[in-house]
């Protein structure tokens, strides 16, 4: 069977925080279209790794993303991105039905969140603004997905959704969904995955 095509490509990909050791040093490595799962304890850098993916921190080496490279052209690469931190409160006033958007609304029905799409966001709990962008972000057409510990918060109902969600998504060939989760994703079947710590290739 032809394995997935690459979406992204890093190579001999460098990062530290300042004062600190590389938390990637000279890495290497290819994330094919699928869903790829990020594992590691807490502080072992999956945050990090999709903060550098998602262009949003200054790295040594190169990241191509859907033949975009980063350092060529980083608008273009950030654009082919979707990436939301759901800690962010800059979107606090926002309506969560805006957020999501029409394309996602079965979506945001799949997670329960019908009830609530009238509410700005900082009307909405922990759990239920987590849901807003996953919903958001599983129905983007991005080539590139980020989901940072996307079942934090959520419901027994909700966590079953969006691996059934996750898993409609596995065969696609044309975009890449990296999860950064302590906790798995059941039964979604995976393009690969990236173990946390690691230094060099």
């Amino acid at each position: 069977m032809t394995p997935p095509p690459v979406i992204v490509d890093l190579r001999d990909v460098t990062f530290a925080h300042p004062g600190q050791a590389p938390l990637f040093d000279h890495w290497s490595t290819a994330i094919r279209a699928g869903v790829t799962l990020v594992q590691g304890d807490t502080g072992s850098g999956k945050s990090t790794l999709l903060r550098l993916l998602a262009g949003a921190e200054a790295i040594g080496g190169l990241i191509t993303l859907a033949g975009i490279r980063l350092d060529a052209d980083a608008a273009a690469y950030r654009r082919a991105v979707y990436f939301v931190d759901p800690n962010d409160a800059q979107h606090e006033q926002s309506v969560a039905g805006d957020l999501v958007g029409a394309a996602a609304r079965h979506l945001a029905e799949g997670f329960g969140l019908a009830p609530h799409l009238h509410k700005p966001m900082f009307m909405l709990s922990t759990g239920s603004r987590r849901k807003v962008w996953l919903a958001a972000a599983i129905a983007s057409a991005c080539p590139l997905t980020l989901l940072d510990e996307p079942t934090g918060g959520l419901d027994a109902p909700s966590r079953e959704y969006l691996a059934q969600a996750l898993s409609a998504l596995a065969g696609q060939r044309e975009r890449a969904i990296v999860v950064a989760s302590s906790e798995g994703l059941g039964a979604v079947a995976l393009a690969g995955t990236i173990a946390l710590p690691l230094q060099g290739a």
